[in-house]
């Protein structure tokens, strides 16, 4: 109606005067079509490039451009429209979107809008910041695609870190049984150190000048028997007399520290002469003849020391030391001094209970039986339950008896035997005993000129094989015929934990409880066994895991049932020429308790602290009993010293039996 009525007033206007139609068609064109242009321009932009049926685009426009629009849409064709449209979309900085952004829209509205569209303005703006923190609410939380792959990456990235751990587990598995089959090597190799593991030997020669001056020590050998050869006499003598100085600068020395001021000249002297002698001699052939005749000496001389040096460690793990030898006389002497009556044990009504758990420890070393029983009983909740059945030799009957007689195991029962008193235990009933009588045996494991004596037969060159202590482990029920259960024990163990659980486990029909030992390939049944015997082959899987002895719990009413001891002496008379196994009695062990031996949990029993240098000390803590299996006893000078404090703290070397006899740490 607007539009009608301007329309109107310019044809009476037209109709008045030609003057001053310019003027008015200027003022129609400013006053009505510019503001069409941009209101319609607008709207329809919007429209045609959005979604018009968006509630934050019409919330957005303008009430006037809405009026507007809505107006006008009905006066134009789609065509003017069009390009209407597309005049306003290139007006650039002068477009009515540039204006709204820079807040400058206003200055077209002028100052005096009414209480309506104040209103109107604080609905829109209202409308717009909640559509704008509801935006910020919206990308704030986490769209299900992106919480996916986070949590992809954060699985990849466990994965990753397992592995890392996993790889460096394998890792230092593989340098643990590394070091163990290096120190596997040892009793054949460089015992003759006496002890390796000794920090003075970890490293030799690790100076520069002690190895310099050595090496110059070798050549000048080499040059003084080409100079013999080609009767070079000046230059002969000059070398022999350097070579004595640099022996005797050297002496024993292994660090440069070690070595005296004068090492230096020498050093000099050595040099001077040796070049001297590399411009008159040097002959590449001669050269290297004469170095390798000087290495197969040294090699020669090496397996020469190699066999001493097995020999002597043998022979230092298998000797008892003077002090222990001290402690034995001297307590056998005063046991002896005793009166009958003072020589008996209390609480001996104990010895045949089935009730209360039962020890069976045979040995002759008396400061290590101590050990087994003072660590037993200071573990033990009750130890008024335990009771412990000792069997040693004649020679150590006393001092055994003399030691527990002053050091009392508590409420705990004790009772010492001697085997040589066992009349039953004869050569007509053990086969073991009469093979060890025979001469044959003896010349087998003492004769030095024995075909296969040599590094692998000096360890058979042992007293314990010999015997009868060590065999007794077989005639456990004859022993002890009124008890079910017995644990049996080594003497070069310690006891760290309560062991009365163990009397719990249940063994299945078993008779045997132990710990297996076998890994990847070793400890296993062809190891110790000779599976090129028939006898073997037949009955025996070559790949059966083997067990340890130190610490066994025998049923000894299935052991009964089963006639073990007679499955023993079977066997044992089939090896009388040892064509079975060589030694020892775990192969017959293992062969007796073929499929009847339960495995018990590995820390009952952790093995190694005499001879494996890398035993985990995690395992060692956690162990219930901690077995020095090895050459490497606890109360031997080669002991390793990282382990023979778990050993000591159960010894008080303040007794004065032990002062007298020099026994320390």
């Amino acid at each position: 109606m607007a539009l009608k009525r301007g329309l109107s007033g310019v044809q009476r206007i037209r109709g008045g005067g030609g003057g001053s139609r310019s003027v008015l068609v200027l003022l129609v064109f400013f006053c009505v079509f510019a503001p069409l242009v941009f209101f319609v321009g607008r709207g329809v932009y919007i429209d045609s490039s959005k979604d018009y049926s968006n509630a934050s685009v019409k919330q957005n426009l303008d009430w006037r451009e809405r009026l507007a629009m809505q107006s006008v849409r009905s006066l134009f064709s789609k065509e003017v429209l069009d390009v209407i449209t597309t005049s306003t979309a290139d007006l650039g900085p002068f477009s009515l979107d540039s204006f709204k952004k820079n807040n400058l829209s206003a200055s077209w509205r002028g100052d005096s809008e009414d209480q309506t569209t104040l209103d109107v303005k604080s609905n829109i703006t209202n409308a717009k910041r909640d559509s704008t923190s509801e935006d910020d609410s919206h990308q704030k939380v986490e769209t299900p695609a992106k919480f996916y792959r986070r949590q992809l990456r954060e699985k990849r990235r466990e994965m990753r870190a397992t592995e890392l751990v996993q790889h460096n587990d394998d890792t230092i598995l593989k340098l643990e049984n590394a070091a163990i089959e290096r120190s596997k090597s040892v009793d054949s190799a460089v015992l003759g150190k006496y002890s390796i593991w000794r920090r003075e030997n970890e490293n030799d020669n690790s100076d520069s000048n002690v190895r310099l001056m050595r090496d110059q020590v070798i050549m000048a050998r080499v040059y003084s028997g080409i100079a013999k050869l080609k009767n070079k006499n000046d230059l002969l003598q000059e070398l022999q007399a350097r070579i004595k100085d640099s022996q005797r600068v050297l002496g024993e020395s292994t660090s440069d520290s070690d070595l005296p001021r004068s090492a230096h000249d020498k050093l000099r002297a050595m040099g001077q002469v040796l070049g001297k002698a590399k411009t008159e001699l040097y002959d590449c052939k001669l050269v290297t003849g004469k170095l390798r005749a000087m290495l197969q000496t040294a090699d020669e001389q090496v397996r020469s020391l190699k066999k001493q040096s097995t020999f002597l460690a043998q022979l230092a793990a298998k000797t008892i030391p003077n002090a222990i030898h001290c402690l034995s006389m001297r307590l056998t002497i005063d046991y002896y001094l005793l009166s009958p009556e003072k020589r008996k044990f209390p609480r001996s009504e104990n010895l045949e209970n089935p009730n209360l758990y039962h020890y069976a420890l045979f040995s002759d070393n008396v400061l290590a039986a101590s050990v087994v029983v003072n660590s037993t009983i200071m573990n033990a909740k009750d130890p008024s339950k335990h009771v412990f059945h000792l069997v040693t030799d004649k020679l150590n009957f006393g001092a055994m008896n003399m030691w527990f007689l002053l050091n009392p195991p508590g409420k705990a029962t004790i009772h010492v035997e001697n085997v040589d008193e066992f009349k039953w235990l004869n050569s007509s009933y053990c086969p073991v005993l009469r093979q060890l009588e025979s001469a044959t045996m003896r010349e087998y494991y003492f004769k030095a000129d024995h075909p296969t004596s040599g590094s692998s037969n000096l360890k058979y060159r042992n007293p314990k094989y010999l015997s009868m202590l060590n065999h007794l482990r077989f005639y456990l029920p004859d022993l002890y015929p009124k008890l079910n259960k017995i644990l049996f024990l080594d003497d070069d163990i310690i006891v760290q934990k309560d062991m009365t659980p163990l009397w719990e486990v249940n063994l299945n029909g078993k008779v045997n409880g132990a710990v297996e030992t076998c890994g990847a390939s070793f400890h296993r049944f062809d190891k110790y066994l000779n599976f090129s015997n028939p006898h073997i082959a037949r009955n025996f899987n070559p790949n059966a895991c083997g067990w340890a002895y130190g610490m066994n719990m025998f049923d000894l009413k299935e052991w009964k049932k089963r006639d073990i001891t007679g499955i023993y002496h079977k066997w044992q008379n089939m090896n009388e020429n040892r064509t079975l196994w060589k030694l020892g009695t775990l192969p017959p062990g293992l062969i007796t308790f073929y499929g009847l031996t339960h495995p018990l949990n590995k820390a009952w029993h952790v093995l190694g602290l005499g001879y494996n240098p890398s035993v985990d000390k995690k395992d060692i803590e956690n162990a219930a009993v901690v077995h020095y299996n090895g050459n490497m006893k606890p109360w031997l000078e080669l002991a390793m010293s990282k382990y023979r404090p778990y050993w000591t703290k159960y010894i008080k070397f303040d007794h004065p039996y032990l002062r007298r006899c020099n026994l320390h740490e």
